[in-house]
């Protein structure tokens, strides 16, 4: 079936993601069918079911993870202590001067996005907004369009808008043609077309302008890929990897270790910004690996890897989540935070799925939603530890923020988690009763049970100073930028794991199998469509950086979106979240555990 045919059964309620009202109770099963499993990836030959007195649990034959406790303790580094300190600082002040000697718009555009893709706009905050200010304010939001720089002008617009400057899309009228089409002529400027494209996924909702110039942008690269007459490997190199995945959408840090490789390769290369980066990222990397040491130890004493053999033990691949979030050094509390948080989900997740019955799920949901260690007595032993791991550890981030700033914020802990909870209950029901949900169904339960909510709550309190109570109040309501956290996250995911769970599975639960069973559509159909729903949830997103009425800052909007990143990140390729060995060690390997030589020493 035509994709055209998709969007106009689901436009209202799919495309369109309204906000959609959490269900208040599991839906019971219509019919008699055989109950289909919806968990991720398991064997069908074991069911979590009594028999006889006994009970056969379902396998998913997760594999143990291969990074080994002692390996992670014997990581480090040579890129600390004092003598590093200096000579970044030495670094940084010769890039500040650099700020005072280039005047021209153009030029000023181009020293802040090579900082920001090398990952050092972090160190230079202040300088940036105030170029970007004035940029802003004197040159016509800085896109000289008197000289029709379609290069400038892309560039121009996409670093504002991701700076917080509401730039109009109308910033680009002066391209189009008396029709209010793009000339084509533009099409021969590949850089050009390249910066157009990269800002057209800044887009917000309503911008038509964009979305042509997007597509516009898009078949043009793709031609010029086609021809294959460049001369300028540098340029084709970027242009192969803006198609495969915008720079808007891709996971910070592995940009950055992809981008200094290119920049070192480029005439214009300048070896005081590639000498910053480099360091930089070693130090950055030894932040991150002492992060991981404090919490391999933390992963040791709850047990869960040992005991519960058949969840995921997969720490290294958390972390490696949280590092796309929040990366810079400042943040290590959040990091430490939000990597706990991510693996004990990832633990009730499979809990949920995999390993419990109905009854032991209903009396582990009701002792959440209680927070009290009393219930643990009907537990069975697995849920016990699992239960008193989740309680320790959230109970100890509270405490940090009563002694801090003394705020009892323990409610809204147990508030989102027992959401939590709630969701992959339901979804469990699902499964026990053979009920087949429909597309919204799926979608209002998933975009919970994916985790960025309970997640972006723990985030909210790890970066905070001070706490408002009325951020409280709005946090409490689930904000509409962590609902589009959340389903660009379930979209990804599903696109990402349904191949894999299909190998082994008749029937997975999933938004893909959704399209295919509810609509007839042909899997590729299926597949474009719920790439549809990603972009049309981005501009969302987009648009809530300029949001005035609500109180969260611009970290916490800009991890919500890092999020968003990370899963289109992780499930790129399948599911890197569970399968270790493909994509994720090589990521894994690449960001946290291997250096980059410094070009500098290549020459000494």
């Amino acid at each position: 079936m035509a994709l055209h045919l998709l969007a106009s059964v689901h436009h209202c309620n799919l495309t369109g993601l309204l906000p959609f009202k959490r269900p208040n109770a599991p839906v019971i099963s219509r019919n008699g069918n055989v109950p289909r499993p919806n968990s991720k990836c398991m064997a069908t030959n074991e069911i979590s079911v009594s028999n006889g007195g006994s009970t056969v649990r379902r396998s998913a034959n997760y594999q143990p993870s291969i990074w080994h406790y002692n390996y992670i303790q014997s990581l480090t580094s040579e890129y600390v202590g004092e003598s590093c300190t200096r000579q970044l600082d030495e670094l940084k002040g010769e890039v500040r001067m650099m700020f005072h000697k280039v005047v021209e718009p153009g030029e000023q555009l181009e020293l802040i996005d090579i900082l920001q893709r090398l990952g050092l706009s972090y160190h230079f905050e202040d300088e940036i907004r105030s170029t970007l200010e004035g940029v802003y304010m004197n040159t016509n939001h800085g896109i000289c369009n008197k000289e029709r720089n379609l290069y400038t002008t892309a560039l121009g617009f996409r670093l504002l808008r991701q700076n917080g400057f509401s730039v109009p899309q109308d910033i680009f009228n002066s391209f189009t043609n008396d029709k209010g089409n793009l000339e084509e002529s533009l099409g021969e400027d590949t850089k050009g077309m390249l910066s157009l494209y990269e800002a057209s996924f800044l887009l917000r909702e309503g911008e038509s302008m964009l979305e042509e110039a997007g597509d516009f942008a898009t078949r043009k690269l793709k031609e010029y890929l086609k021809q294959n007459i460049s001369e300028d490997q540098n340029l084709s190199s970027l242009v192969r990897h803006a198609l495969e995945l915008p720079l808007h959408w891709r996971m910070i840090r592995l940009e950055v270790r992809w981008f200094i490789d290119i920049y070192r390769s480029r005439e214009d290369m300048n070896p005081i910004l590639l000498e910053l980066a480099e360091l930089d990222f070693n130090m950055v990397q030894a932040v991150h690996q002492e992060d991981l040491k404090q919490l391999s130890r933390w992963w040791r004493r709850t047990g869960l890897g040992e005991k519960l053999s058949f969840a995921r033990d997969r720490l290294m691949e958390n972390f490696l989540w949280t590092v796309g979030k929040a990366f810079e050094p400042q943040f290590g509390y959040c990091r430490r935070t939000l990597t706990k948080v991510n693996a004990l989900i990832t633990v009730i997740d499979d809990v949920y799925d995999v390993y419990g019955t109905l009854h032991e799920l209903q009396l582990f949901t009701d002792a959440i939603e209680r927070w009290d260690t009393n219930a643990m007595d009907r537990l069975p032993y697995y849920m016990k530890i699992c239960f008193l791991a989740l309680h320790n550890s959230i109970n100890e981030m509270a405490f940090d923020i009563l002694k801090e700033q003394g705020f009892h914020i323990i409610p809204y802990f147990r508030k989102a988690w027992a959401d939590q909870c709630r969701s992959f209950l339901l979804e469990a029901k699902w499964y026990y009763s053979g009920y087949t949900p429909s597309l919204e169904e799926y979608i209002e339960n998933g975009w919970v049970s994916i985790g960025p909510a309970v997640m972006l709550v723990h985030i909210y309190f790890s970066i905070t100073n001070p706490i408002t109570k009325e951020t409280l109040d709005w946090l409490e309501e689930v904000p509409n930028i962590s609902r589009w956290s959340s389903m660009v996250v379930r979209f990804a995911d599903d696109l990402g794991t349904s191949k894999v769970c299909n190998q082994r599975l008749n029937f997975a639960l999933n938004i893909l199998k959704l399209v295919l069973n509810e609509i007839g559509a042909s899997e590729e159909d299926a597949r474009e469509y719920i790439r549809s729903l990603i972009s049309a949830t981005w501009k969302k997103m987009n648009g809530e950086k300029f949001v005035s009425h609500h109180p969260f800052s611009q970290t916490f909007i800009e991890i919500a979106m890092n999020i968003a990143r990370m899963s289109q990140c992780m499930y790129q390729h399948g599911d890197g979240h569970s399968v270790q060995d493909g994509e994720t060690k090589d990521r894994v390997l690449s960001l946290l555990i291997h250096p980059i030589p410094l070009y500098k020493d290549k020459w000494d």
